[in-house]
């Protein structure tokens, strides 16, 4: 024949799909997307593909997003053509700049109606532009299912990466003509396509995903081993910064040379003695020099850092410094820089960043242990004294106990929230939880999405700390029908009524001059006055809201099945005062 129809298309590009190893799709409803609909619940079932169904298409790819993040697979989102193409956009700008394997497959109409004025139709093809590692648009013209098979494949193979690009989303256009829905007589539906109320189809795990390269573990031995065998390190004041997806190399490393490791929340390399607690307080807000910092600070003449670094000015302040030299480990390609962009020295293997970094000398290592058990202590004093003054925890107090208390799976959102834990977590001895957040472009779109779909991925029971307005963001991230299998899903709102994050920037300077705080706070500062419980209770989800560090910590040791919204009420105002205080009381630890 001379071209397929669109059911052959959107078999060829389903089978694609799981012959390059989806196992979730997430579906947005709608006509010029229903061949690949149909073709997908030919062939749902309980062990290759699980369909899942969301009518926002945004929380859609959302979802999807968190579904690859944590089971390291691509997951695949379908919506039909039109605007509906362009709600994908904001998660594949995270996926681009994450690393996430998100293969984004649009409905289109055919060519022959492009360019006419037809009704949902507009030019889809490269439409996510830089965003996606590729894009290719299939047809039927002068097509046969092979063909556009292996397109698809090699597409989809793009996204999976190589020596020369790195991993990432990846953009299947799909023009379909009419008829859109199989012949009578090929109506068929896969029983796992009935409902979405199936087992989940990656087996949960007892212990904490990594999303990094665990090659070295899995031989059975540890870095330390590796490196200590390798060649005689000359003695170094050396630091190990562990950025966002550092992974637990990052931690054996520092282990293996005596080296102090500063570790944000989301590297999951934030355990065990070599991780300094309060290393932002102890860096101070220029990297380790000045009044503000630490003495011992302006001793570091090296940094090997792992992963991207993305929280704080502290750590910025330190790569910046012109007096230490840097090293990045670069074993592969990423998506969130270019190499010659940033001013470290790219370093492949392991042996020779243990040359750059060399061992710590005797003390080094536990100079900053000691500083950092004061700090950390001198913080927990001050927020305890805070909490008994107002009566209620309060932002950053609630962010450290549900850092330190939340088991499995940790969603932090953007903003301040995650600040806040970088500044209070105790470094735990051993992991506790895997740490997820959106770092690739730090938005607070989708958040409530993502951690729904990083729930589904694993199996396992999930907690998100946000803001109120990261909540409130993705509200449609809640809306979930009735035949779809419900996240367990623990989401902790710190409602302090808008913007939290902008008190700790200029703009809370800007605040405090004559006429400009109305101004700060209705552009910035954001106010609201929704009912969080009234939100929740129509979608029917429960809702508590909690008012002291008892009930936080009960609560969160009790799991239930399916979501709740646990609401923890902070006063935003009070947010320069407390951080004041704890930056108060952990400098006077400093001798």
């Amino acid at each position: 024949m001379d071209r397929m129809d669109a059911m052959d298309t959107a078999r060829a590009v389903v089978t694609a799909l799981r012959d390059s190893g989806v196992q979730h799709v997430v579906i947005g409803p709608g006509s010029r997307s229903a061949p690949l609909v149909y073709a997908l619940a030919e062939v749902a079932d309980q062990k290759r593909l699980h369909l899942h169904v969301r009518i926002d298409e945004r929380s859609a790819a959302f979802t999807a997003l968190g579904i690859s993040l944590a089971s390291g697979r691509p997951a695949a989102v379908v919506t039909t053509s039109g605007t509906a193409t362009g709600n994908l956009m904001p998660a594949m700008m995270e996926a681009a700049h994450a690393d996430i394997r998100l293969v984004a497959v649009t409905a289109d109409r055919p060519t022959e109606i492009q360019s006419t004025g037809a009704n949902q139709t507009t030019d889809q093809r490269d439409l996510f532009g830089v965003h996606a590692r590729t894009s290719i648009t299939v047809t039927g013209d002068a097509a046969n299912f092979a063909k556009t098979h292996a397109s698809v494949m090699g597409a989809l193979a793009v996204g999976a990466g190589n020596a020369s690009s790195p991993t990432g989303p990846v953009h299947i256009n799909a023009r379909f003509r009419e008829p859109l829905i199989p012949e009578p007589d090929e109506l068929t539906v896969s029983p796992g396509a009935e409902t979405g109320v199936l087992p989940v189809i990656t087996a949960p795990q007892s212990q904490p995903r990594f999303t990094s390269d665990q090659r070295w573990h899995n031989r059975g031995h540890s870095y330390q081993e590796e490196l200590v065998e390798a060649t005689d390190l000359r003695e170094r004041h050396t630091v190990v910064v562990a950025g966002h997806g550092a992974g637990p190399v990052a931690h054996d490393f520092a282990m293996a040379l005596g080296l102090p490791l500063f570790a944000e929340p989301s590297s999951n390399a934030r355990f065990s003695r070599n991780a300094i607690a309060a290393y932002p307080y102890l860096l101070g807000s220029d990297g380790g020099l000045g009044q503000q910092a630490h003495r011992l600070g302006g001793h570091i003449r090296r940094i090997v850092l792992f992963g991207r670094p993305t929280l704080s000015r502290q750590l910025q302040g330190l790569l910046k410094r012109d007096d230490v030299k840097s090293a990045l480990y670069h074993p592969q390609p990423v998506g969130w820089f270019t190499p010659g962009a940033r001013k470290e020295q790219l370093i492949g293997d392991l042996q020779g960043l243990a040359e750059f970094a060399g061992s710590g000398p005797p003390g080094w290592l536990g100079s900053w242990q000691s500083a950092a058990q004061r700090a950390q202590r001198a913080l927990e004093q001050a927020l305890t004294a805070r909490q008994q003054t107002v009566g209620k925890p309060g932002a950053m107090r609630t962010a450290q106990l549900v850092s330190a208390t939340a088991l499995g799976q940790l969603v932090l959102g953007s903003s301040s929230v995650i600040r806040d834990v970088d500044l209070s977590w105790r470094p735990p001895a051993e992991p506790t939880s895997t740490v997820f957040a959106h770092r690739g472009l730090a938005g607070i779109d989708g958040t409530v999405s993502t951690a729904s779909g990083i729930s589904l991925a694993t199996g396992e029971r999930t907690t998100l700390m946000v803001g109120d307005l990261t909540f409130l963001y993705d509200t449609n991230g809640l809306l979930i029908g009735p035949t779809e299998q419900e996240p367990n899903l623990d989401i902790v709102v710190i409602n302090d009524s808008g913007g939290a994050i902008f008190h700790g920037l200029e703009h809370g300077e800007v605040a405090e001059r004559p006429g400009m705080s109305s101004v700060v706070e209705r552009f910035f500062g954001t106010p609201h006055t929704v009912d969080i419980g009234a939100l929740c209770a129509a979608h029917g989800i429960k809702h508590e809201r909690l008012t002291s560090e008892q009930q936080l910590i009960h609560v969160l040791g009790d799991p239930t099945a399916g979501r709740r919204v646990l609401e923890v009420v902070s006063d935003r105002s009070q947010r320069p005062q407390v951080h004041a205080a704890v930056q108060t009381a952990v400098r006077a630890t400093f001798v």
